[in-house]
């Protein structure tokens, strides 16, 4: 996937501006385009709490092999984005660059692909639980296999959460601590989980 930068020097000024407006609140649907490397494009200095949804089906120009591509840029304000999908049909690529910000991703609990942080990463209970076994974390080569893909920038701390795609919202954190602290699943990668999400409001 080609970085943001060259990317956005590859498009219009019309189209760019287009793909600026997003707001960085609220829900969003994510619909194919054809025209440049991105379907969806949000950059600001404000503070980012967002649901990016992506379709339960193929637009009709788009690829069978496509994944819908989603860049996010911040600066210094925290940033919380859900990446809502109903079902696995639709394969996506995030790439979220942010200065220093503190970034929390809810990622579908379906994903199955590769994440690549910098910054100091923790994980919540359900994501641990459910979704760790099908993720390979921090690899240096090239991820050639189609799958999910993630990829977030910053010197500040990253967050990794759960969407539950059975129902269609953020994890329970505390139906997944109770899980992860009774049930014996999977050992948190490396750094150990920050507790402090259930303080959360």
């Amino acid at each position: 996937m080609a970085s943001c930068c060259s990317s956005l020097e590859s498009i219009s000024s019309f189209e760019k501006l287009t793909l600026l407006r997003n707001e960085p609140r609220g829900t969003h649907k994510i619909h194919y385009d054809g025209s440049g490397d991105w379907d969806f494009i949000l950059e600001t200095q404000e503070a980012i709490d967002m649901s990016l949804v992506i379709p339960h089906y193929r637009a009709r120009h788009q690829p069978v092999d496509h994944r819908l591509n989603l860049f996010v840029g911040a600066e210094a304000a925290p940033v919380k984005l859900r990446i809502c999908r109903p079902v696995p049909r639709c394969k996506f690529y995030l790439e979220v660059h942010a200065a220093t910000s503190n970034v929390t991703v809810w990622l579908p609990s379906d994903f199955r692909g590769h994440i690549r942080h910098s910054g100091r990463a923790s994980y919540s209970a359900g994501f641990v639980n459910r979704m760790m076994a099908n993720i390979r974390l921090n690899e240096n080569f090239p991820d050639e296999s189609g799958g999910d893909e993630v990829i977030v920038h910053t010197q500040g701390t990253v967050t990794f959460r759960m969407w539950d795609v059975h129902t269609s919202a953020p994890e329970n954190p505390h139906r997944e601590t109770w899980r992860r602290m009774f049930g014996c699943l999977k050992k948190a990668p490396e750094t150990s989980i920050d507790w402090d999400f259930l303080l959360d409001d």
